[in-house]
């Protein structure tokens, strides 16, 4: 049987707060096989984003991982000394971050920086780092790919700059690429590019990735599987196909009936899901999502429910469905 590839078990990261630490993401389960495409979804500030940056070791200070595991390829990132987790980032796991003009040196040709990622890992002579950089822009779509290794960031377009970034996640071959919002702020077209761009490559070199977005649109198009959050919570958890079909946690089914897809008539308001994402330090009591809920009644307001599993890859944290919930398994 294959074993996961990335397994978090219990994550925990969280932020000093005046009453105790604030939970980000707290006691988060999820795991990704070999060659998988898994979407991690849900509103800004549910903790998709810090999930990630927790596997990389990078959660912004004064933010830390306080309990849990996170197992890449059978090993805890979180036992591993800092200069062997550098070597792990980057080359075994990397990233695409949300906006590249952020994540890219604006002093220096993107050229240099794909070139240095590989002088960063292996000890190759300038001109072969430089060579290798040259072809990987060449294969993730970048016209010109001489030419334009030699511009700057704002040099390029928006979907250019997106393509570099891809370029830096898989030059190094890595296991499991991570995509922030890959297709943030780049207009219809382009996204439909990069998405394109993303499937090829996936499918050619059989990666791994954790596809971060708050839109299940693009799950739908990329993922086999899916995972909603909220409040740093695991909520739902189904094959893509089962989720579209059925959600089975209110917060999903909210976040579904948003897609303009779903709109029953043409010219019709989309519903919206009421009110916005509680702050850490204002959590209602109880389950996480019951002030927003339209299906909450009084259980749901005096606990919070368990994440439960309710059919083979099928799980939920809701009241709504503990009667379906199949029995765990004793080891032997």
């Amino acid at each position: 049987m294959n074993q996961p590839l990335l397994e978090i078990k219990g994550l925990v990261t969280a932020f000093p707060g005046r009453g105790g630490e604030l939970r980000a993401v707290d006691e988060l389960d999820l795991s990704l096989m070999p060659a998988e495409v898994l979407g991690l979804v849900g509103e800004s500030g549910c903790g998709k984003s810090l999930t990630a940056l927790s596997v990389l070791g990078l959660a912004p200070p004064p933010g830390r991982v306080t309990a849990g595991g996170i197992f890449f390829e059978g090993r805890d990132l979180l036992t591993l000394p800092e200069p062997e987790l550098r070597q792990v980032r980057g080359a075994r796991i990397s990233m695409v971050f949300q906006e590249p003009m952020t994540s890219l040196n604006p002093v220096f040709s993107v050229g240099r920086q794909v070139a240095e990622l590989v002088a960063a890992h292996q000890a190759v002579p300038a001109t072969e780092a430089w060579e290798r950089a040259v072809a990987m822009l060449g294969r993730v779509g970048v016209p010109e790919p001489a030419a334009r290794a030699k511009a700057y960031p704002h040099q390029l377009s928006g979907g250019l700059r997106q393509r570099v970034m891809i370029a830096m996640a898989l030059l190094l071959d890595p296991r499991l690429v991570m995509a922030d919002e890959p297709t943030t702020a780049l207009d219809v077209t382009i996204q439909a590019q990069i998405l394109d761009l993303l499937r090829r490559l996936q499918r050619d070199s059989g990666v791994g990735v954790l596809l971060i977005t708050h839109n299940l649109a693009v799950v739908a198009q990329m993922a086999s599987r899916v995972a909603v959050m909220y409040t740093g919570r695991l909520v739902e958890e189904a094959p893509v196909a089962e989720l579209f079909a059925e959600p089975l946690h209110p917060y999903a089914a909210g976040l579904l009936a948003c897609l303009p897809a779903r709109a029953p008539r043409r010219g019709m308001r989309l519903p919206t899901i009421q009110g916005v994402v509680p702050p850490l330090d204002a959590l209602p009591p109880g389950c996480k999502f019951s002030d927003r809920c339209p299906r909450a009644f009084a259980a749901c307001r005096e606990a919070e429910p368990a994440l439960v599993e309710v059919a083979p890859g099928r799980r939920v944290r809701c009241f709504l469905h503990h009667d379906q919930a199949r029995p765990t398994r004793r080891a032997a």
